[in-house]
């Protein structure tokens, strides 16, 4: 199953973080524009008005800070009623009951990321993380001591993992195979055929699955969301989550651990045990915010959900649409989930422009456009665009980059 992904090699630099080069980005805008900056480089739903939480999610929150029964520590494992609520949760679509002890909070999913890591690290540990993917975990396991190795997604295949690669890449030290479902950067959704095989490949390797869930049900194709947690009887997986992207409340920092293993594996007293010692070390979300974690589960309408992914759907569509009449730039795959997507840019086709940092940067001082170079993620000469954006401000931002293109285009 080979990728024909261009620079197969390339990873995400060490220590390069996405908001690092975000940062960076903005410095590059030219102040005599007078056009607004539009920023499709970073998953923050909310910097747009087509995106905003429900009153009865904000509610939940001023109920339970103005109740005062919540100013004080939480258990570090989290508040008993979160807990719970997670679980039954994320039980609703698992074929088994999951239980309040198998849930931590912690603080986003970055949080639970790193807990992960460090709950599994051990002297000469690896990690296989995707290619693309999140550059957090590269940064998490670095400090960790956790050496990282990259298996491909292909994007011929709908950016499905490289099943070859991973089993070539795995030896006895590895400690996980981290799969991000649906999937930042790419867009994609993995099928429920997939998933089994991505589990059972885990198992001939005995090792397990670290399901990261941050957009899950965040699926607008033709493929469903399943969790990984599904074939948990198969392989133990941790799954990570968070409220943040379904719920558009990323500032929240209320993220979940969740031990996903009917098998009992995590129950084992001294696994538990340590898991739990690892979390007093944390500090957590804040306790009004977990308290209210009960309500916003509950009373949340499904319209709310219906209205989010017709929007992503309408922006992905925008985005595909306008793409192909952009001939240096092409997507393999139309968008099945998540916020973003990863565009191909083809240099050949281009007057100077070195490679996709280059593009990124000469595009936001020309045009006050901002989307994220590939090799952030892992992929040099691709770009990340994050659609998460209304309708009107996708349709903009890809003007402007079809007029920056025709303008750096070989005659």
């Amino acid at each position: 199953m080979a990728s024909n992904v261009d620079s197969p090699a390339a990873a995400p630099p060490s220590g390069i973080t996405i908001k690092g080069i975000l940062s960076l980005l903005m410095e590059s805008i030219d102040p005599r524009d007078t056009r607004r900056l539009i920023s499709l480089g970073i998953g923050d739903p909310t910097v747009y008005s087509a995106f905003h939480t429900t009153p009865s999610t904000e509610d939940a929150v001023v109920h339970t800070l103005r109740s005062q029964n919540f100013n004080g520590y939480a258990p570090t494992v989290g508040l008993p009623q979160a807990r719970r609520s997670i679980a039954e949760y994320l039980s609703r679509d698992l074929p088994y009951k999951l239980t309040s002890d198998d849930v931590f909070l912690t603080s986003g999913c970055t949080q639970a990321i790193d807990a992960a890591l460090t709950i599994l690290s051990r002297p000469s540990a690896n990690v296989l993380l995707p290619r693309p993917g999140f550059p957090v975990y590269e940064l998490i396991a670095t400090f960790r001591r956790v050496e990282v190795r990259y298996y491909d997604l292909v994007p011929e295949k709908g950016w499905e993992v490289n099943l070859e690669n991973v089993e070539a890449l795995a030896d006895e030290n590895t400690i996980a195979v981290v799969v991000i479902n649906p999937g930042n950067p790419c867009g994609n959704v993995h099928s429920y055929q997939h998933l089994m095989e991505i589990a059972e490949t885990a198992r001939r390797l005995k090792t397990l699955v670290i399901a990261d869930e941050v957009y899950a049900h965040l699926a607008f194709g033709d493929t469903p969301f399943v969790p990984m947690g599904t074939f948990a009887s198969i392989v133990p997986v941790l799954t990570l989550g968070s409220l943040s992207k379904r719920w558009i409340v990323p500032g929240w920092r209320l993220g979940w651990f969740v031990t996903t293993d009917p098998s009992g594996k995590f129950r084992n007293p001294k696994v538990t045990e340590y898991i739990k010692k690892y979390f007093d070390l944390l500090g957590g979300p804040a306790t009004f915010i977990q308290a209210a974690v009960p309500q916003i589960i509950e009373e949340t309408d499904e319209a709310f959900f219906e209205k989010t992914l017709d929007t992503l759907r309408l922006s992905s569509d925008i985005c595909c649409a306008m793409l192909r009449e952009i001939p240096c730039l092409s997507c393999p795959q139309k968008p099945k989930g998540s916020m973003a997507m990863m565009v191909k840019v083809n240099l050949s086709m281009l007057e100077d422009i070195s490679d996709d940092i280059d593009f990124c940067f000469k595009l936001v001082k020309e045009e006050s456009v901002i989307i994220l170079p590939g090799i952030a993620v892992g992929l040099k000469d691709w770009v990340r665009i994050t659609f998460a954006a209304d309708p009107t401000s996708i349709s903009e931002a890809l003007g402007r980059v079809k007029s920056f293109c025709q303008r750096h285009s070989k005659r």
